[in-house]
């Protein structure tokens, strides 16, 4: 009996840990950026994204978010500006019709942030980004604000004409303001 219990917990031991569930509330989650247009601040948003994400500020270790956006839902102010967005030389959403975003490790830092050392992947380049960001509870509910910038030629967006620095900005802040629900 002794030796069915000592397996048992050797199992138990080696069964890797699981962070929890979330399921993200889209009507009070925004995903967007911003970045100058002529020397002007342009914001614009993605109105479709999925989030998997597993969390537990307690076990960083076995935490992870995986991020689908539709890049062809990009939303501004400016239907001209977000039709060059999606096209050939912005987002090329025909031929690239998601970006992804996925942590590889998370850092819980001093001041009670976070720091999620992830990749980005735009167009079909991935490239790694670092998300700082905070985040409440509330029972079984969380809420997320966060930030990253990213040089957009990195990832191939801004193209011919709009390769250039002027008039549109290579750095681009991407912005996260996520709640979520403990499934």
């Amino acid at each position: 009996m002794k030796r069915i219990l000592v397996a048992a917990a050797l199992v138990f031991a080696a069964m890797p840990a699981s962070a929890a569930h979330w399921t993200v509330d889209a009507a009070k989650s925004n995903l967007g950026f911003s970045v100058l247009w002529s020397k002007e601040p342009f914001t614009g948003v993605f109105r479709n994204w999925k989030a998997d994400i597993e969390f537990d500020p307690a076990d960083l270790t076995h935490s992870h978010v995986a991020v689908t956006i539709e890049t062809g839902s990009e939303y501004s102010d400016s239907p001209d500006s977000d039709e060059g967005l999606k096209g050939a030389t912005g987002f090329a959403a025909d031929k690239f019709p998601t970006a992804r975003f996925e942590t590889g490790k998370f850092q819980r830092l001093a001041d009670g942030s976070y720091l999620a050392d992830a990749k980005l992947m735009i167009r079909g380049i991935t490239q790694p980004l670092r998300l700082a960001f905070k985040l409440t509870f509330d029972g079984n509910r969380a809420h997320m604000t966060g930030k990253a910038t990213l040089d957009r030629t990195a990832f191939g967006v801004g193209q011919g004409e709009w390769a250039a620095p002027e008039p549109v900005a290579h750095t681009v802040t991407v912005t996260v303001d996520m709640m979520a629900t403990k499934s």
